[in-house]
């Protein structure tokens, strides 16, 4: 009985009393017990990542990407193949009727392959600013063939002609300026503002060296005149789809050449300015993966050329002409794939959709963060 009652005294006076119990290192803070609830995807008051950024769109290129925040350097390498093949045929003299055809046709047809390496950078000034500039490094064979067919069995050569040429260097130097106008949500777009200036760092088509017919001895990897490019482009997610769109405009200048191509010498050359449009759709399959669908279309203005006739006899007095409008209407698919969170893969493929337009383009981009932003 003694045994029973002391150990009875020993667990009282371990047991806390009524003021014990209260102290604050055993009552349930609320500020901790909100911060660490499981049903909260992260600490209150931080703001989930990239909320104010327009998701990334592969088949826009560079105006699709996010604008890099203010410090932070992006790093990009474009790998690039272009294939555009043209066949004409073209009837000079007499048609009777439908089917009776008296003259000399024409046919020419024309290959064109470029590859691309262009290393380039992007930095972010402020959250919303970002400047750019790319240097291609171009690789480019052409080859064509004109062949007269004469409708007369006259035993006479049909004076084909076949021509080739290959060129290889830097093409034009791109600088581009991009602005984040909203910042989205509410139901409305991303804007984001573009101004792209291209500089005639390639060589020129009125630069490369020509045999005594005109011919290309060698092919320019250059446009040969500076171009200003504004646009405009919007993107709007609407989970888990993505809507984009963008409006352009591109005025090149023009300027004084001195090309001989017999008969004429080239004097002037005013390459026609354009106008664009594109439409699309990006769905997402994960978290790190998107396709995309969209349109694009390039309407460019005839180009103006002045030329003075080299033939005997003639007179010197200038001739300008003006080329037919092109129309570049293009199909668009894209992946987007993000490796990690400095880095992604896009690939971007074009397949035209105009006689115009090349017939295949496909590009696959590699963005890497390589200095991180503030």
């Amino acid at each position: 009985m003694q045994r029973i009652q002391q150990l009875e005294q020993r667990v009282d006076s371990l047991s806390p009393g009524p003021a014990a119990a209260a102290t604050p290192s055993t009552v349930a803070s609320p500020t901790a017990s909100n911060t660490t609830e499981p049903g909260l995807a992260q600490p209150v008051g931080e703001a989930p990542k990239d909320v104010d950024r327009p998701p990334e769109v592969a088949v826009l290129g560079e105006q699709g990407a996010l604008i890099t925040r203010r410090g932070q350097l992006t790093g990009e390498l474009l790998l690039g193949y272009t294939r555009a093949d043209r066949n004409r045929a073209l009837f000079r003299g007499i048609a009777l009727l439908d089917t009776l055809l008296i003259g000399i046709f024409d046919i020419n047809e024309s290959h064109q392959d470029v590859l691309e390496a262009t290393p380039g950078f992007r930095y972010g000034l402020t959250d919303r600013l970002e400047i750019g500039a790319k240097l291609p490094l171009i690789h480019r064979s052409d080859s064509s063939v004109l062949a007269p067919i004469r409708p007369f069995a006259d035993g006479s050569a049909d004076g084909t002609i076949a021509s080739s040429a290959r060129g290889n260097g830097i093409g034009d130097v791109e600088a581009s300026l991009r602005y984040q106008v909203t910042r989205g949500g509410g139901g409305w777009p991303f804007l984001v503002a573009n101004l792209q200036v291209n500089a005639p760092t390639g060589e020129s088509p009125f630069a490369v060296p020509r045999d005594d017919l005109g011919r290309e001895l060698r092919a320019a990897t250059g446009a040969g005149f500076w171009s200003v490019a504004p646009s405009m482009t919007a993107i709007l997610p609407t989970d888990p789809a993505v809507l984009f769109g963008s409006l352009g405009y591109a005025h090149n200048f023009g300027r004084s050449v001195d090309t001989l191509i017999a008969p004429v010498r080239i004097t002037h050359v005013d390459p026609g300015d354009s106008v664009s449009a594109t439409a699309g759709i990006g769905i997402g399959l994960n978290e790190r993966a998107t396709i995309n669908f969209g349109y694009t279309h390039n309407w460019t203005f005839g180009t103006r050329t002045t030329t003075v006739s080299t033939a005997p006899n003639s007179t010197a007095t200038p001739v300008t002409t003006k080329t037919r409008d092109l129309q570049l209407g293009r199909f668009l698919f894209g992946v987007t794939y993000r490796v990690t969170d400095d880095a992604s893969l896009n690939w971007g493929v074009e397949i035209g959709a105009t006689r115009d337009a090349p017939d295949v383009r496909t590009t696959l981009r590699i963005p890497v963060t390589l200095i991180p932003g503030r």
